[in-house]
């Protein structure tokens, strides 16, 4: 094979990722919803995922794939913590409280938190005049998202508690997204990916234990459709999607992989409307416009400004 076939097919495999991204996780809203109607947040996570990290590693044992060290496990172990108990977690337990499109609208301001990490944290790009004006426009319309103004006599607050959830839970998947780019490269992104998953499930679990939800456990009130739910976020949202953005990561800059930010929510709020009656207010409408209008700006801006960069790979 030569090197431009290689490169083809890199760039192909790319696009693909880019394409669970973008449709698949922008579906897991309206599914977590779903999910935890009759099986409780943090338990129904850690479960998912502990699975979807077993299935990843058998599947790396059938295929001979390299094990990885200790050194990784622990690095994974972090990088799992910060992407799944604390970026993945906050945000089904947030569901509860939120609706499924405002919950992907408030996860869009990932690529805020992204910019402002890498320029204040890895001191590595300072951010450009308009990329500050994005922030500035992505800020304004999360003022309007959960502020107490109505724009229409149809508009409704929007629960501060589990906003403020959402917004913690963006910055905890930023913190993890960028340590993990500080992470060597391994030799087994199949056994990596797992063990990020088996950690981060793990933490899950464990944070249903500590919440009491073993006595929400009814294994009777299990809803059909939740079950369902569940195996779709299983297989897809876990296996597909987090694979998917774990490659991007890897192959791309931290802003050209924050992109489906701006595409998940338009489709989680367009599912959540269309599927589960899920009110499309003005606010939402300007506060969605105003967001994702400042997400395509800073990412833009900032593939732009990053082109250069050589990019570091951690699958």
């Amino acid at each position: 094979m030569t090197s431009s076939q290689s490169s083809s097919g890199s760039r192909g495999v790319l696009i693909l990722a880019f394409v669970a991204l973008y449709i698949v996780w922008g579906s897991t809203y309206l599914a977590i919803r779903i999910a935890i109607e009759t099986l409780p947040p943090f338990l129904m996570s850690g479960a998912r995922f502990v699975l979807a990290g077993a299935t990843l590693y058998a599947w790396g044992k059938l295929r001979g794939a390299p094990t990885i060290s200790r050194g990784e496990w622990r690095g994974a172990a972090i990088v799992g913590a910060f992407l799944l108990l604390g970026g993945n977690g906050l945000v089904v337990w947030s569901e509860q409280r939120i609706p499924s499109g405002i919950a992907a609208l408030l996860v869009g301001i990932t690529p805020f938190w992204m910019t402002l990490l890498d320029w204040l944290w890895l001191k590595s790009h300072r951010p450009t005049p308009g990329t500050i004006a994005g922030l500035l426009i992505g800020f304004a319309g999360l003022a309007i998202l959960i502020g107490p103004q109505k724009l229409s006599a149809h508009d409704q607050p929007v629960d501060l508690v589990g906003a403020g959830t959402v917004l913690l839970a963006a910055l905890s998947w930023s913190v993890g997204s960028l340590y993990s780019r500080r992470l060597p490269k391994t030799a087994s992104p199949i056994f990596n990916t797992g063990a990020q998953m088996i950690a981060g499930g793990t933490l899950l679990l464990i944070a249903g234990l500590a919440t009491g939800e073993t006595s929400l456990l009814h294994p009777g009130a299990f809803s059909t459709r939740s079950l369902l739910a569940l195996g779709y976020l299983y297989a897809f949202g876990s296996l597909v999607g987090f694979s998917a953005y774990i490659y991007v990561l890897g192959h791309t800059t931290p802003a050209r992989a924050s992109t489906y930010a701006y595409v998940n929510p338009l489709v989680a709020v367009v599912l959540g409307w269309a599927l589960a009656g899920e009110p499309l207010t003005t606010r939402t409408v300007v506060a969605a416009a105003l967001i994702i209008a400042a997400v395509v700006a800073i990412t833009t801006l900032s593939v732009r400004q990053n082109a250069p960069v050589e990019t570091e790979t951690v699958s």
